[in-house]
């Protein structure tokens, strides 16, 4: 009895192996299949899709593509939403609406929401659920619910070479200048200049670049040593293999 029991068990390991192989291998099939890009568009017709770009499979919720432009080598993760307009099949007239420019990064479950113009810098990146939006409620009228109250819109900018950390909110009217950096978290609102650091709710400006003194106030951790021009892969991780080693 006890050979028999250790047989089937045995025998059902296998075939949890076998049908977890199989459902892990259909899925990538599936991920890739469902991928959005340049040469595989599916039922998406952007204004504008670069080559390079991939919208990853899952997509959230998008619509109005016609007034979105994307650019060259973009990666927008599983679940992203991106609309233009209120509503699907509004007419927004001849011009475009959201751009990402080339090299955006959108992390997963990210929301960006133009029903405004919605400018994104080339080579910002955003880490996951960051939401940008140029459209709030308005609660004027106190006796009416708020969502049934006719929001307000302003456009929104974001420089190049931005860094938005993990849950941050850009609010309508936001103007972030260049290599701003936007802590997990913040609720952004207003002109932010360039290079500079802002975190909290609403979001303040906690450290800036002086060009004669550099970081104000100064970073607390020494800056990252580059890698050596030259160095390949392979060696790279023959290192990293060594310290473990002496480690």
């Amino acid at each position: 009895m006890p050979r028999n029991r250790n047989t089937f068990s045995s025998l059902a390991a296998w075939r949890r192996r076998v049908l977890a192989r199989a459902v892990q291998g259909g899925w990538r099939w599936v991920q890739e299949a469902g991928s959005v890009t340049a040469e595989s568009p599916g039922r998406l017709r952007f204004r504008r899709l670069g080559a390079g770009t991939r919208l990853a499979f899952p997509q959230g919720t998008v619509f109005g593509e016609q007034w979105i432009e994307i650019g060259e080598c973009c990666i927008i993760a599983e679940q992203v939403t991106l609309t233009a307009g209120m509503l699907p099949g509004l007419d927004l007239g001849p011009d475009t609406v959201l751009t990402l420019g080339n090299g955006v990064v959108l992390g997963r479950g990210s929301h960006v929401i133009a029903d405004t113009t919605v400018t994104i810098g080339s080579d910002t990146y955003c880490g996951p659920y960051v939401y940008i939006t140029s459209t709030n409620h308005s609660y004027d009228d106190p006796n009416e619910p708020v969502g049934r109250q006719w929001p307000r819109s302003e456009p929104v900018e974001i420089g190049p070479g931005c860094w938005l950390g993990t849950g941050a909110v850009i609010l309508p009217g936001a103007k972030l200048g260049r290599n701003v950096v936007v802590a997990a978290g913040a609720v952004v609102r207003g002109e932010v200049p360039d290079h500079s650091v802002v975190a909290g709710a609403p979001a303040k400006v906690v450290r800036s670049w002086d060009p004669e003194l550099g970081w104000q106030p100064p970073l607390r951790t020494p800056a990252p040593v580059p890698v050596p021009d030259g160095v390949t892969h392979e060696q790279l991780a023959a290192l990293a293999e060594w310290d473990l080693a002496e480690g």
